[in-house]
This record gives structure tokens, C-alpha cells and sequence, in this order.
């Protein structure tokens, strides 16, 4: 991966004003009629059908019907579209301010729908970096994110920490079941008919006496999963980990602070 198909790359003063639409050239009605969102719509698509290393201005004008030229009137450059596209599908996120539960409901709310979003657009997990596009898309989904656990006795720092911790934790799950499934398309074989292959050689080399634990633990995996894990299990077993450890984390702020 070049650094060409990642978020934060771009020309800082573009990149603002393409996400915002200040300055967009209002459309030339005719054959066509473009616009930013028709362009960022088509590379979404073919980012979506056909992975983020085939994305480029030439593939989207020819999705669109037009020539290439003509999408930079809507869009400075790829670096740029790649922006807009990320915050766009964040769009798709859900705002679920009065979900019932408390901040544990709100943040698990919050990851699964991050989880969805990632395995919805996976090329999400190859572009997004430490310096994600700011905009309006993306700044509502951390005003929310922020807004779930508003006024239960956390420090604004600890607020961004924790929002910064879930959806790390959510990006880092996807990418391990994004990759899961890529490897079984590639290959062309399920979990289970991969390890059937590998399992004779195994057996041989692989004896309990020297391997106990693994090979007890490994076949009770195997059992259970007909392959080496399951990543939707592993998510919700982290998920739930994850939620526990802010629970005790926030449960203590709480006994700590002064009654008033």
C-alpha cells in the first residue's frame, strides 16, 4: 500500500474545503450533470466492488461516463477524493443519543456500528490513518462519540482516551476479520478445508508431550470454530473485555471522588 491510497496525505487547505464544500463549482447542467457527490459516490463504489489499489480518477470518470479531465473541476486530486470518501461513508453511522443502558450501552452501540462500517467498506482499514480527514461526517461521529459518555465523572482527556481506545480496539478486530475473509477468497478455501490440509503434516510434528497446552487449547478452538478462531467471536469476547476494564476504570473514579 503507497501512501497515495491513505487519509492525511493530502493538501491540508483542499482537503477542508472539498469536505465542507466551500468553493464548489456549481455543476455544468447537461449530459452529465457532475457534482462532488456523484464523483465521491462512483470511487466509493469502486473502491467497495473492486479494493482501494484499483481507485483512480480514470476508473471513477469512466463509472461516471465522462472523461477524466473533467472530474477535476469537482475534485483537486485522488489524495483529496480519498478524504472525502472516508468521511462520507462515516456518515453512515448511527447517532443513538437515547439508546437506554447508560455509556455502556451508548459505546457498545458505537463499536458495533463502527464494526459494520468497516466490513461494509473495507478498504476503510487501509486508508484510515492517525490523521483522519476533519470533516463534517467524521466531526458529528466524535461529537457523538463524546456526547455517549458526557457527565459520568470522566476528565475531557479521559474522554478522548476512551473514545480513542473503542474504536481502536473495533478498527483493530475488523482488520483481523476483513483479512480472514480475504484470505478465504483468495484462496479458495474455507477455514476448515485449509486446516484439513495442514493437519496430517501436524500431527507428526506437533506431539502433546512437547506441546500440551496448545494442542489441548488448539483442538478445543478447532472444535468449536472448524478453524483456528472465529472472528466475530473474538470481537464480541474483546468488546465485552474492553467494556469491563472502562467499567472498573470508571467505577473507581467514582469511589474516589468527593461526596459533595
Amino acid at each position: 500500500m503507497t501512501t497515495e491510497h491513505t487519509s492525511g496525505t493530502s493538501d491540508p487547505a483542499r482537503s477542508l474545503a472539498l469536505l465542507w464544500r466551500g468553493g464548489e463549482r456549481a455543476g455544468r447542467r447537461g449530459k452529465h450533470d457532475l457534482s462532488v457527490d456523484r464523483v465521491v459516490r462512483a470511487a466509493i463504489e469502486l473502491a467497495d466492488t473492486e479494493g482501494v489499489a484499483a481507485l483512480s480518477m480514470r476508473k471513477v470518470a469512466e463509472r461516471l461516463g465522462v472523461g477524466t479531465m473533467s472530474l477535476y473541476t469537482y475534485v483537486p486530486g485522488k489524495s483529496e477524493l480519498v478524504d472525502v470518501m472516508v468521511d462520507t461513508v462515516h456518515g453512515e453511522l448511527g447517532r443513538h443519543h437515547e439508546a437506554p443502558g447508560g455509556w455502556r450501552a451508548r459505546l457498545e452501540l458505537i463499536a458495533r456500528d463502527n464494526w459494520a462500517l468497516c466490513h461494509r467498506h473495507p478498504w476503510l482499514l487501509q486508508v484510515l490513518t492517525s490523521r483522519p480527514p476533519l470533516g463534517p461526517n467524521i466531526s458529528l461521529d466524535y461529537e457523538y462519540q463524546l456526547r455517549a459518555i458526557d457527565g459520568i465523572g470522566l476528565s475531557d482527556l479521559e474522554m478522548d482516551s476512551v473514545t480513542t481506545l473503542v474504536t481502536g480496539y473495533v478498527h483493530g478486530a475488523a482488520r483481523g476479520s476483513v483479512d480472514a475473509a480475504r484470505d478465504q477468497r483468495d484462496s479458495g478455501l474455507t477455514d476448515e478445508q485449509w486446516w484439513d490440509t495442514q493437519a496430517p503434516f501436524l500431527r507428526k510434528v506437533m506431539e502433546p508431550g512437547r506441546f500440551p497446552v496448545s494442542s489441548r487449547v488448539g483442538a478445543a478452538a478447532g472444535e468449536a470454530y472448524n478453524a483456528a478462531s472465529d472472528p466475530d467471536q473474538a470481537f464480541e469476547f474483546g468488546l465485552a473485555r474492553v467494556l469491563d476494564g472502562l467499567q472498573v476504570f470508571i467505577d473507581r473514579k467514582a469511589d474516589a471522588a468527593p461526596e459533595r
